[in-house]
């Protein structure tokens, strides 16, 4: 998930339920993509709502008339989905989601943990554990939070420095990269010790098969084959990145800033568009 910002705060700015229900805003600032692989179907996790873009459609439409806030997102299973972020505000629930679970493709969604009490803005998960970084309501301070039981319970992790990307080994769930605006991090211990990598740059993350990849401010796009030393320019996005995650069979997925969303099949050499807003 990446799900990524640049901050850990988030204003309460939502449109008006009313005026929204009027007037479509479409997906507005992405937080979040991943790929259904119970269908190949893209998702994109945005601040006013979730949207889906069938295999083979260019246009995302939005799930289930809902205008939830999703800002942590992740795919974890076959219409099988987690989130955070904040409620549509014809619902009825605390301003902060905590950890949240769809398991019919982003129709529904329940509490599992953590409501009223955290927002997550970065969101991973591999097997069991999930890790977790975020907005503390109460004090409104940074948390860093792992669950090694699907996010029924949670112990404190201390990060490196703000966050503002995380992604998870696809063979060991122990191996982490992180990112922060200035540098780039590795954790060998499920985030309990951290060491920083010579990267060439910082941003938004993504670990396939076919190594480490950081996608910089600036929209390049840098390869690391075995999460080691070495790191390649491959490609740039075209634009800034707003979200950045791997896909189905060793894909990656961008979103740029207005909204499209490009698909690279071949370690980021080369990028067409998936999605357009």
């Amino acid at each position: 998930m990446l799900a990524v910002v640049t901050a850990v705060g988030c204003g309460d700015d939502r449109a008006d339920p009313e005026q929204v229900q009027a007037e479509d805003p479409g997906p507005v600032h992405v937080h979040g993509l991943g790929v259904n692989p119970s269908d190949g179907a893209l998702f994109v996790a945005t601040h006013t709502g979730l949207f889906r873009a069938a295999e083979g459609q260019r246009r995302a439409r939005r799930v289930a008339g809902r205008y939830q806030d999703t800002m942590g997102f992740t795919v974890i299973g076959p219409d099988r989905f987690l989130g955070s972020g904040h409620p549509d505000l014809r619902e009825k629930l605390p301003p902060f989601l905590g950890l949240i679970e769809s398991r019919d493709g982003g129709q529904s969604w329940r509490p599992l943990s953590l409501q009223g009490k955290v927002d997550f803005h970065v969101l991973e998960a591999s097997g069991r554990s999930i890790y977790g970084y975020g907005s503390d309501f109460e004090s409104r301070k940074p948390r860093f939070l792992r669950s090694g039981d699907r996010g029924r319970s949670w112990q404190q992790l201390d990060a490196p420095e703000p966050l503002i990307a995380l992604a998870i080994s696809p063979t060991d769930p122990r191996r982490l990269i992180a990112s922060s605006e200035r540098r780039v991090f590795s954790s060998r211990d499920a985030g309990r010790s951290w060491s920083p990598l010579n990267a060439p740059s910082a941003g938004l993350l993504a670990w396939t098969e076919g190594g480490v990849f950081v996608a910089s401010a600036d929209g390049r796009i840098w390869r690391n084959a075995d999460a080691g030393e070495s790191w390649q320019a491959v490609s740039a996005a075209g634009g800034d990145p707003a979200a950045f995650d791997s896909g189905r069979a060793d894909q990656l997925l961008v979103a740029l800033h207005d909204g499209t969303v490009k698909l690279s099949s071949d370690h980021g050499q080369r990028w067409s568009v998936r999605s357009q807003p």
